[in-house]
């Protein structure tokens, strides 16, 4: 029985984010306003099937799939949002589950600290793939379950607000999204992270 952890769509990839997969993905590099799917499922090993599912439904590249022990994880993109809709739909239906069926995510911790120390600054650059904060500027946390829905509430992040996307890890237990910039664009970036991790339907899964 494969659980259905994570099943996200994004309609289309903002500049930094699409930048930032492009430096971390270990498969085909996305574009700037491609549509992207993320799924994450358990057990791990189950994803190979899943990709092969997506691959051979329809015309979608994929940019990243991570088999751990206990949760797998595929991102693929496209030009065609119906492309990408249309492998989803196919993974959905090889394991006889709807989009409803996975876990309703949970925002486990979301700071706002303002007016970082540049000592700040330097800790938390070194650990970042993406744009860096400088002293002074507002950071903001998410941390998210399942993993994979960090990717949603960075694009849309982005998508609200001028700011610069610092890390964002959606692969493991814990998903976490680093975000930086001017408070007054921070705080819009955090409620609409926020609003779009909570808004989605799925299972409730107690702990």
């Amino acid at each position: 029985m494969v659980d259905l952890r994570a099943f996200v769509y994004l309609d289309s990839l903002q500049p930094q984010y699409a930048s930032f997969l492009a430096t971390v993905s270990r498969g085909y590099l996305p574009r700037v306003g491609q549509a992207s799917l993320f799924v994450e499922i358990a057990p791990g090993m189950e994803i190979n099937r899943i990709t092969d599912i997506a691959l051979k439904a329809t015309d979608v590249t994929p940019g990243e799939q991570i088999v751990e022990r206990h949760f797998g994880m595929l991102e693929v993109h496209s030009d065609s949002q119906a492309d990408v809709r249309q492998a989803g739909a196919a993974i959905l239906d090889a394991l006889g589950l709807k989009e409803e069926d996975r876990h309703k995510p949970r925002v486990l911790s979301d700071q706002v600290v303002r007016h970082l120390a540049d000592t700040q600054t330097m800790l938390i650059n070194r650990m970042r793939h993406g744009n860096m904060i400088l002293s002074g500027e507002t950071l903001f946390i998410l941390e998210c379950e399942p993993a994979a829905y960090a990717a949603l509430a960075a694009n849309e992040a982005e998508k609200a607000a001028e700011i610069n996307i610092l890390e964002v890890r959606a692969i493991g237990n814990f998903g976490r999204v680093y975000i930086g910039g001017e408070e007054r664009d921070v705080v819009v970036a955090h409620d609409a992270a926020v609003k779009a991790i909570t808004a989605l339907t799925g299972r409730v899964v107690k702990k």
